[in-house]
């Protein structure tokens, strides 16, 4: 009703119709976590193609797996990734620029550790809007093709800034918040402002220019990087800076160190808790001796599956073998690589064509640029992997090679889960999260009757879309699933204790994996 009614006449009042839209979230974010070359450290990154990973990370680096993971994510129909750079070094691994004023310094440092700080060249000059103002200056900032190089390949200008901590311009603020290629490690003095020059932080022979100082890559990185720290939020633990990721894919450490099992235990259980798959690879060993491989892959995912737990292994998919393909750093030989961002990119591109509660898996889900596998195994040793919940990756002719299974770790026969399809578990999450987004705005509303409806009207609402773009099985709606939310789900104490209970129930597709057809001769009909 309006507020008040003074004076004769027609009143308009717009009344709420309780309608509030349920949107899908997003189904194939997908999280890598590895070693690169440059880029921030640990912290989550969005990238949504392999020319930003490049940009930002500096794109493929043999000692490190990640950016092929990402650059075959991409290249098999990902389109959004986030990027966590762990890094095994220390301060001394960044490199730093100092440029000189009358009896001080201004020391700069790269935005990031590696060797590609060493690069760096700043030039500055005076030639500012207001030239009686000393303090004020030009920052020109370079990355060179190498260190001491020439070609210049990225630059920065950052023009009237100040060494006054009072200014609008105050170079420290305008360089930590604005450069991606420097940040002040030790302020100017306020009152001198850095000489005119060009300052570069190596010679034409790579050595640095003291007082500068060399970046270096650090060390290769172990299970510690990866594992991380929840308190400090790095390794996988720096994905808390993320809204939303779906699958999580961590490659191999080095080309041949694998991912210890007690990590991945790690990462199936941070992955429940949001609402993500996992991606495992299978380690190298287990194809080492060709005449023991399926024996090695079967004890192998047995003891990865112990060690995990059945309660996270619902949310993690192992696949095998690895993938030949060729590396472009080494005049393309081929070499093998780890297939979880090319299964991810083949999940990606399933969710957009056929969408998440398709298995990605089949004829659809063939590799590109892939020119074998490392381990060509026959239906008979499919069919001693596929019962303990590790799916095959396949070569068949003319079809090429293939992704040819859809479980979970969770869905070996014995243990007869409901989470036993990887399609089912994907599905199952993308309604928990996009239910959990879509639900919000119930939190302190009456919780009575209208409240029940109007929460039935949306949820409905949202199902019964799902139902028409075929993501559930049966014929009707009522078949489908069902939104329960009234007196018999939420009780008078429940009322009491502040709680209102949502029943949401549906009917999963479940993929087709046994094709079975029945020939049967026909015997010769007698005429009557």
């Amino acid at each position: 009703m309006p507020a008040a009614l003074s004076y004769p006449g027609v009143y308009i009042e717009e009344i709420p119709s309780g309608v509030r839209t349920i949107t899908g979230v997003a189904t194939s974010i997908t999280a890598f976590v590895g070693r690169a070359l440059r880029g921030p450290v640990d912290q989550p990154v969005r990238v949504q193609s392999f020319a930003d990973f490049t940009r930002l990370f500096g794109g493929l680096w043999q000692p490190a797996t990640l950016g092929y993971a990402v650059n075959q994510f991409f290249q098999h129909g990902g389109s959004d990734a986030l990027i966590v750079r762990v890094f095994n070094g220390a301060a001394t691994d960044t490199a730093t620029l100092t440029l000189p004023t009358a009896s001080g310094s201004l020391v700069l440092e790269a935005a990031s550790p590696g060797e590609w700080g060493s690069t760096l060249r700043v030039v500055v000059d005076h030639a500012t809007r207001d030239t009686t103002d000393a303090l004020l200056f030009n920052l020109r900032i370079e990355e060179l093709d190498r260190p001491g190089g020439s070609r210049v390949i990225a630059s920065e200008q950052h023009r009237n800034v100040s060494v006054d901590p009072a200014s609008q311009r105050f170079v420290d603020t305008v360089l930590n918040e604005q450069s991606a290629l420097v940040n002040v490690r030790t302020s100017a003095p306020v009152d001198e402002s850095p000489s005119d020059g060009t300052v570069a932080i190596a010679a034409g022979d790579g050595s640095a220019i003291a007082p500068n100082t060399l970046g270096g890559n650090g060390s290769a990185i172990a299970n510690t990087q990866i594992d991380g720290d929840r308190a400090a939020r790095t390794g996988i633990y720096a994905l808390e800076h993320a809204d939303l990721f779906n699958l999580l894919c961590v490659p191999p450490l080095e080309r041949e160190v694998d991912v210890a099992d007690a990590s991945w235990a790690i990462a199936a259980a941070y992955c429940q808790e949001r609402r993500a798959l996992l991606i495992v690879d299978p380690p190298a060993t287990w194809t080492a001796s060709a005449s023991t491989a399926i024996a090695t892959a079967e004890a192998g995912v047995n003891s990865l599956r112990g060690t995990i737990g059945n309660d996270d292994a619902i949310n993690v998919a192992a696949y095998f073998p690895r993938l030949r393909m060729a590396d472009p750093l080494s005049e393309n030989r081929l070499a093998e690589f780890a297939p979880c961002g090319a299964v991810a990119g083949i999940f990606a591109r399933t969710d957009v064509q056929r969408g998440v509660w398709k298995a990605p898996a089949g004829l659809a889900a063939s590799f590109s640029g892939v020119q074998g596998l490392t381990y060509t195994m026959t239906d008979a040793q499919n069919g001693v992997l596929n019962p303990v919940g590790l799916n095959c990756l396949r070569s068949f002719p003319v079809a090429g090679h293939l992704v040819w299974g859809a479980r979970t770790l969770a869905g070996a026969d014995l243990l007869a889960s409901e989470w036993k399809y990887v399609p089912v578990r994907r599905f199952a999450l993308f309604l928990e999260e996009s239910l959990y987004r879509g639900t919000q705005w119930v939190v302190f509303e009456p919780n009575d009757e209208p409240l029940w409806a109007q929460i039935r009207l949306n949820i409905g609402a949202f199902l019964q879309t799902l139902f028409r773009q075929g993501a559930f099985q049966g014929a009707s709606p009522r078949e489908a699933y069902f939104v329960k939310c009234d007196r018999e789900t939420t009780t008078q104490n429940d009322i009491d204790r502040g709680v209102v209970n949502i029943v949401v129930g549906f009917a999963p597709l479940k993929p087709a994996e046994f094709v079975v057809i029945k020939i049967q001769q026909m015997a010769g009909q007698v005429e009557l």
